[in-house]
């Protein structure tokens, strides 16, 4: 569903991007596919995110850094279980896809 939060589930990508959130709208549920973003570990402090571009998610007591121009579809039977939902923050990842696709 879109705005949940599911363990990145390629092994060699985990350890920058421990989770990917779905973004896909759930009108589109009957592809095989899901568009997800993935969401980085950082070591940046707040003041050097281009929160417009990379806003902080916060999942589980975590703060993870939206990475939008990474976003890249993923077999949806490769997310299996959920660990979080983004939902309350869905305006700023909205805008932060904006940002990708017009700029602005």
């Amino acid at each position: 569903m879109q705005f949940d939060v599911f363990p990145n589930p390629s092994p060699r990508m985990r350890d920058l991007y421990p989770l990917v959130l779905d973004v896909q709208s759930n009108l589109l549920s009957v592809l095989a596919t899901r568009m997800v973003i993935p969401l980085a570990i950082t070591k940046l402090s707040a003041e050097k995110i281009p929160r417009r571009l990379c806003p902080l998610i916060h999942i589980d007591g975590q703060k993870l850094m939206l990475m939008p121009h990474q976003a890249a579809p993923l077999d949806k039977k490769s997310l299996k279980r959920k660990v979080g939902s983004a939902k309350s923050q869905s305006s700023e990842i909205l805008a932060a896809m904006d940002v990708v696709t017009s700029g602005i």
